[in-house]
């Protein structure tokens, strides 16, 4: 898989780090492993005061990117703080399946959103830029499809259809369910956020899904 960043948001900081993992078994619980890996990232967090997270440089990195987007980083959180808020806050993790729980795992962990594709849902080649306006994106969270303005940072693939947008939501067409075996990790950095930190949550959310999901990955990790 290649994936491509356009001139104008590598301007702005946008960048990438992915790598692919094949032949996963996805299933909704059971696996005793992740939940203890779980148990032990609650336990990490628990009862810390979510105020100083608007301190921490990498929060503050996300948010400033979702600012110069457009977005309220105060009501709609980047992924990696609203997972740790609710780690802080004392609250249940939020589980899905064995992947997903991975991939969130990390970005708890590491403050870096993470996002996993289903490989074999995707044609060709990924790009992310600006939306010309006019684009559809099924979100995950949503029952209706979405009618995109002009001007917001999406990832497309050569169909082209919308598989995200960038660095905080992913549509419901690539999403990762029970019969997903190959999968895209992709690791959203942005300005002020150090590349090696981006690169290390994408490669231990891999490690995680061979740990929890037995898939095989190959060690391959690109930037982009």
């Amino acid at each position: 898989m290649q994936i491509t960043v356009s001139a104008e948001l590598k301007s702005i900081g946008v960048f990438v780090v992915y790598t692919e993992v094949y032949n996963a078994t996805v299933i909704k619980s059971g696996v005793v492993e992740l939940d203890k890996e779980i148990a032990k990232l609650e336990e990490k967090y628990r009862g810390r005061d979510p105020d100083t997270l608007k301190e921490d440089p990498i929060v503050r990195a996300y948010r400033d990117f979702f600012w110069r987007v457009g977005i309220d980083p105060t009501k709609v959180r980047p992924s990696g703080e609203a997972l740790r808020r609710r780690l802080y806050r004392g609250n249940r993790f939020p589980r899905v399946n064995n992947v997903v729980d991975s991939g969130n795992i990390a970005s708890a962990d590491t403050l870096v959103p993470i996002g996993l594709y289903d490989l074999d849902k995707i044609k060709g080649s990924l790009t992310i830029t600006m939306s010309k306006g006019g684009e559809i994106f099924y979100d995950l969270g949503k029952k209706d499809p979405e009618i995109l303005d002009k001007g917001v940072p999406i990832m497309i693939d050569e169909e082209p259809k919308v598989l995200h947008i960038y660095p905080h939501r992913d549509s419901k067409l690539t999403a990762i369910t029970e019969n997903t075996k190959n999968i895209l990790i992709m690791g959203a950095g942005v300005s002020g956020v150090p590349e090696e930190l981006v690169k290390q949550a994408t490669i231990m959310t891999a490690e995680y899904i061979v740990k929890f999901a037995k898939a095989t990955w190959n060690g391959e990790v690109k930037e982009a």
